[in-house]
């Protein structure tokens, strides 16, 4: 047996005497939690409508998933990484060609430093065998309280710009994201893809927010 498989055997039963991340007491047992903590998740596991795009969602936006994505994306909590991503690969997940991450500003990532959605779709794209695209790139986020509706759908569309240096097409990608609410920015991130050839377009995100 190849010695990289017997290294990530290795990894795989070693996290299976660690405690679940979540609960502390039982063993892990599936992504980096207990099995009882894993069923008690708020799941979803369906497909809602956004701004006429359907999305997958793994979980409701309710305890604990919203505590644990804000505690990942805010708190640097990333060892919260391979739960909030084994919730997307429970999805029927389509064939697709290549992953696309939701951006972020440079602003927001100097601030943060990481992009939560990158990291969930590293995880999504090595299951999936195909490659992360990012051949779109974000503007300057602006604080949008007090914008109408409208407003606020306008000012997301301004802030995606295609990347010139980017060459690569691909015609079926899946956009991923941690968290969905109205769909603004994945209907203006699915804009800037068609533009760019892009035949299929899936997203999938790991919570659903009510409106």
């Amino acid at each position: 047996m190849p010695m990289f498989k017997l290294i990530q055997q290795g990894k795989h039963w070693l996290g299976k005497l660690q405690p679940c991340q979540l609960c502390h007491h039982d063993y892990q047992a599936i992504h980096s939690v207990c099995q009882d903590c894993w069923q008690q998740l708020p799941w979803a596991c369906q497909t809602v409508q956004r701004q006429e795009i359907p999305v997958q969602i793994a979980c409701h936006y309710a305890y604990p998933m919203d505590r644990l994505i804000q505690l990942f994306k805010y708190e640097q909590k990333l060892y919260l990484e391979n739960l909030l991503a084994g919730t997307l690969l429970s999805l029927n997940l389509p064939k697709v060609s290549a992953v696309v991450p939701m951006p972020i500003s440079t602003e927001k990532l100097v601030q943060r430093g990481y992009n939560q959605s990158l990291l969930l779709a590293k995880h999504v794209a090595r299951h999936l065998n195909v490659p992360v695209w990012q051949p779109i790139t974000r503007l300057k986020q602006h604080s949008q309280k007090g914008l109408c509706r409208l407003e606020r759908i306008e000012d997301i569309d301004t802030q995606f710009q295609m990347n010139t240096s980017s060459k690569l097409r691909y015609r079926k990608v899946l956009i991923i994201d941690d968290v969905i609410t109205t769909g603004s920015s994945i209907r203006a991130l699915s804009q800037k893809l068609e533009e760019l050839g892009c035949q299929q377009i899936n997203a999938a995100c790991v919570a659903g927010a009510k409106l």
